[in-house]
């Protein structure tokens, strides 16, 4: 019997991959348990199982197919008593991935058209009766009085951009009541809808860029669109609250080397990161009401602290768990820390790593930057921006004037699931933590 090989959802909330990479060819054989391929979600790549044995009969979709649709044939497998055809076992239908043979209807857009169309006349004309222009050739086509609809653009996609019209004729104005002959005399109804307003700047953007400055244009990986839909999101719907604290560090790092001395013969290093996960962990616990998320007419309340770290990786952002941050020694959370940022700049990271947490940090101190604010990473409602530790003048206990190790820390807070007084009560109860960090051990 011949098997199905689909594309699998590897996270609750993945609807299309791309099938990076093929780890096995037609004819081979295969059993539960071996990896077929590897799948690109929009946070990691990741190695997909066999589920059953049988052999590789055909691969429907070849490696580097972008936006397979969860659920769609990929390949086939052929059982025992069955042979390996190739003819035999592909699929009765292919799916809808590659480009339909038939011509491109006369009606696409002209942005999806693979290569520019060829020009038919002086000016192409747009969905909508709209010349193809850049707005500065449209100006200057003002100022001199050229009727842009009798010159050819030489632009992309036959664009008329300032070069064109300077060097037309002027005199020619285009007469204020004509009309486009293949215009109808439909109700403006039947008129398709506008395009949406950041579609139009960003045409208008590289429409100056034609003329101005030599660029390339580059695809917006899975990745990338994932982090601009959901900060864009969060932006939108989480209303921002920021409070900032300036935290001493001169007892957490005295505690950090005597940490790091004793565990040395282990192979454990301690970063500061790691004790800061930890102290906003016990925050996050000692003021529950941060430890939130908002989910429209209900508050979710957890009881654990689970800290999501900012890592850069290539491509983009990802934000690996450390779960029970309040609960776990500097050592564990050091090697657990290490493990999932490794993970993470390869692609392999499980769904479960990733996605949830129960607040996040980011420290950007290693790169020299001072202060900052972060935007939230949804569905959560805390997240803490780390600055720079460096050395500046400080006010001592006993009221002298000395010099401190000193981090800035801003928290950003879902005002609707979090007053200004909790996240306060937050950022006060994270200082206390780092500037006693005994407390963290006790």
């Amino acid at each position: 019997m011949s098997i199905e090989i689909k594309m699998p959802a590897l996270s609750p909330t993945m609807e299309h991959g791309t099938l990076a990479r093929w780890l096995v060819k037609e004819g081979d054989a295969v059993a539960p348990g071996d990896i077929l391929a590897e799948i690109e979600t929009d946070k990691a790549t990741m190695e997909f199982e066999a589920v059953d044995e049988g052999t590789v009969a055909s691969i429907a979709v070849p490696a580097g197919t972008q936006g397979v649709k969860v659920g769609t044939v990929i390949a086939m497998l052929a059982t025992e008593d069955e042979g390996p055809s190739a003819s035999e076992a592909k699929p009765a239908a292919p799916p809808p991935l590659s480009p339909s043979p038939a011509p491109e209807p006369a009606s696409a857009p002209v942005a999806s058209a693979p290569t520019p169309p060829v020009s038919r006349t002086p000016a192409p004309v747009a969905k909508e009766g709209r010349i193809l222009a850049s707005p500065l050739a449209k100006r200057l086509a003002a100022e001199k009085g050229v009727d842009l609809s009798a010159i050819k653009g030489s632009g992309p996609h036959g664009r008329i951009v300032k070069a064109d019209v300077a060097s037309a004729e002027p005199g020619t104005a285009k007469p204020a009541a004509a009309a486009p002959a293949s215009a109808p005399a439909a109700a403006p109804a039947a008129m398709p809808a506008a395009k949406p307003a950041q579609v139009e700047m960003a045409a208008e953007t590289r429409a100056l860029l034609d003329e101005r400055i030599p660029h390339t244009v580059e695809k917006l990986s899975g990745m990338r669109k994932t982090i601009a839909r959901r900060l864009t999101q969060s932006m939108q719907e989480a209303p921002h609250i920021y409070l900032t604290v300036d935290i001493r560090l001169d007892k957490l790092m005295a505690m950090r080397s005597e940490l790091n001395a004793a565990l040395e013969k282990q192979g454990v290093k301690i970063s500061v990161n790691d004790m800061l996960v930890k102290a906003l962990g016990k925050a996050l616990i000692d003021v529950p009401e941060c430890n939130v998320s908002f989910a429209g007419a209900e508050l979710i309340r957890y009881s654990r602290a689970d800290i999501s770290v900012a890592v850069s990786i290539p491509g983009g952002l990802i934000t690996p768990i450390v779960q029970d941050a309040n609960g776990r020694s500097f050592s564990e959370i050091a090697l657990a820390a290490k493990d999932l940022a490794q993970r993470a700049k390869e692609g392999k990271l499980k769904p479960e790593e990733y996605q949830g947490g129960t607040a996040s940090i980011s420290n950007m101190g290693m790169m020299g930057i001072k202060h900052f604010t972060a935007v939230i990473n949804p569905p959560q409602a805390a997240i803490l921006a780390i600055g720079a530790g460096e050395k500046r003048p400080w006010v001592m206990p006993d009221g002298s004037l000395g010099v401190a190790t000193v981090m800035t820390a801003t928290g950003s807070f879902d005002h609707r699931a979090v007053d200004g007084a909790d996240g306060a009560r937050l950022m006060a109860a994270f200082r206390d933590y780092v500037e006693a960090p005994l407390k963290m051990v006790a």
